[in-house]
């Protein structure tokens, strides 16, 4: 059996014409067809059928296409580990990590990791909670850094820091001359919020909660910097993660406020699936990114 064989038949499973598939392999489309073709008669059983103009998986290929994923993944991630015993400073590091983090935690982490391994290249992935654990998951990231304990029970996950979390309303906004606040004092006012599925939602949804309101829905983003766009033009308040001396610009006319009444704070960590061997560079990093925030745990 081909291993191109059998990427051919994942890139077309995944969604690929056979045309593309036979491009993308350096071969004609006659000649792939052919080969899924002798594939299927390995396997005994038809594993993809023909819907219109595309190839859709049968019930057969659905559960042989999960044993390809897992040997393609463990052929690869193999190739990658006797690269890195040939050469231990070389190698790659596939990190998917929230948005929020690609301001200030990751480039601090990659960078400082870099200096010391220069030859190490990144994959970066940037996604919503949700899409972390599926790069996980599916294999596309070695590892993740996140907002909280995922708590599934394929992955582990070990904190890196806490983050506190401001209460972020306009320069104009009654609360704005002091540096404190109840979170319960702005519980009849619009909230900010990121979206459903990203973790900054579900943080700030829960801390509301435990100040005793459901936060009101005034608008929803997909990033912290349109949160602080958005409270920044006046139309509501926000928890937003940032440093308490972060000055109002005109750009960005907004107080940061300390919060008393919950404990205003998410925690970040790396993550990585448990039962999945790491190649040495994902290694260094986990132990280089533990040792950078060591001293900010609690």
């Amino acid at each position: 059996m081909d291993l191109q064989v059998l990427r051919s038949f994942q890139a077309v499973a995944d969604g690929l014409t056979v045309t593309e598939a036979a491009a993308e392999a350096r071969i004609t489309q006659p000649a792939l067809s052919r080969a899924l073709h002798r594939l299927e008669q390995e396997v005994g059983a038809e594993l993809l059928r023909r819907v219109g103009r595309v190839l859709r998986l049968t019930p057969a290929g659905r559960v042989f296409k999960e044993y390809v994923d897992a040997t393609l993944d463990s052929y690869d991630r193999g190739r990658r580990a006797v690269a890195e015993v040939v050469d231990p400073e070389a190698g790659v590091v596939s990190l998917a990590f929230l948005h929020t983090l690609g301001t200030w935690l990751v480039p601090k982490l990659v960078t400082g990791f870099r200096e010391a391994h220069p030859q190490v290249r990144f994959e970066l992935h940037q996604h919503e909670e949700n899409g972390l654990v599926q790069h996980l998951l599916a294999a596309t990231a070695d590892l993740m850094i996140t907002s909280g304990d995922p708590g599934h029970p394929l992955i582990t996950w070990r904190r890196l820091l806490v983050e506190p979390l401001w209460l972020a309303v306009p320069t104009g906004h009654r609360l704005a001359g002091r540096g404190r606040v109840r979170l319960a004092e702005v519980a009849e006012e619009p909230f900010i919020l990121l979206k459903p599925g990203y973790g900054l939602r579900s943080v700030t949804e829960d801390l509301c909660r435990q100040a005793g309101f459901d936060p009101l829905v005034g608008f929803e983003g997909e990033e912290v910097h349109t949160l602080r766009g958005l409270v920044a033009a006046g139309l509501g308040v926000s928890l937003i993660p940032s440093s308490p001396d972060a000055a109002a610009t005109p750009a960005f006319p907004i107080r940061y406020l300390e919060i008393t009444d919950v404990h205003g704070a998410r925690d970040i960590g790396i993550a990585w699936l448990s039962g999945r061997g790491l190649p040495p560079a994902p290694r260094r990093f986990i132990d280089h990114a533990l040792q950078e925030t060591a001293t900010a745990r609690p």
